[in-house]
């Protein structure tokens, strides 16, 4: 950790501090304050003061980026993005011809869908958003689950979990709201995530798909821990000594670029 020798104002210390978090994803305290110079009290108060205009979210010994605040998915699912349909593209070039696909909701797995349209493939899905893309195509042979709608958009609960124990596919992508290198995947509400593990278990693979704004972050509730994850797509602008923390051998990670 390099020290920086010239005393700064508590405002340009939160911009570095802010900068450090985007590059690495999280910031620690006993460290912050060696580099600074300051006691761990003032690096404290920093990220307190951080924290309360959203900037970071504070953790036991330090801080996190905090978790996205996504609008509601009909809403993200009409807005264009290109970044989003550029990672659902390669996703998408994951899965084989002939293969079985759990598709989770989500506005990227919308976009997966639609790429995966006129493919020899199975789709398995409790999200009515991804069925509707699929439906009526003669090549995909469509499966959907139902049960309960989560304001996520998918179908979640005993029923679903029943319905999804009959089936056993090759691969799966659940939905996530962030992504994290020491922590893994993680979601917002914990009977969704329950829905997603099942899909997990029922799968031979694993495909997280996260945009820029849910790199870095933690969400409310565990989902995968990183050695769970077969492949991880993100986007190529991301900061390379974060990515390279993804890198842990268990997982393949992809850097696409936005069209």
């Amino acid at each position: 950790m390099v020290r920086i020798a010239h005393e700064v104002l508590p405002q340009e210390r939160q911009q570095k501090i802010l900068e450090r978090l985007q590059r690495d994803g999280r910031v620690v305290a006993n460290e912050l304050a060696a580099a600074f110079g300051v006691s761990e009290d003032s690096v404290r108060r920093d990220l307190r003061d951080m924290a309360a205009a959203g900037l970071c979210r504070r953790v036991y010994g330090g801080a996190l980026l905090p978790t996205p605040d996504f609008p509601p998915l009909v809403e993200r699912a009409a807005r264009p993005d290109a970044q989003r349909t550029a990672l659902a593209r390669h996703a998408a070039g994951l899965v084989r011809n002939g293969q079985s696909v759990l598709l989770d909701a989500g506005s990227t797995n919308i976009e997966i869908a639609r790429a995966l349209a006129g493919r020899q493939v199975r789709v398995i899905t409790n999200a009515p958003a991804v069925a509707a893309v699929l439906a009526g195509d003669a090549s995909v042979e469509l499966v959907v689950i139902g049960g309960r709608i989560a304001p996520g958009g998918g179908a979640i609960g005993a029923v679903a979990i029943g319905q999804l124990a009959a089936w056993q596919a090759d691969v799966c992508v659940p939905g996530t709201c962030a992504v994290e290198p020491d922590t893994g995947a993680w979601g917002l509400d914990a009977e969704e995530v329950a829905f997603k593990q099942a899909m997990v278990a029922a799968s031979d693979m694993t495909i997280v798909v996260a945009t820029d704004d849910k790199v870095g972050a933690r969400g409310h509730c565990h989902l995968l821990a990183m050695d769970a994850i077969d492949h991880l797509v993100l986007g190529d602008r991301l900061d390379a000594d974060l990515v390279a923390r993804f890198d842990t051998g268990a997982t393949r990670v992809h850097r696409v670029a936005s069209a």
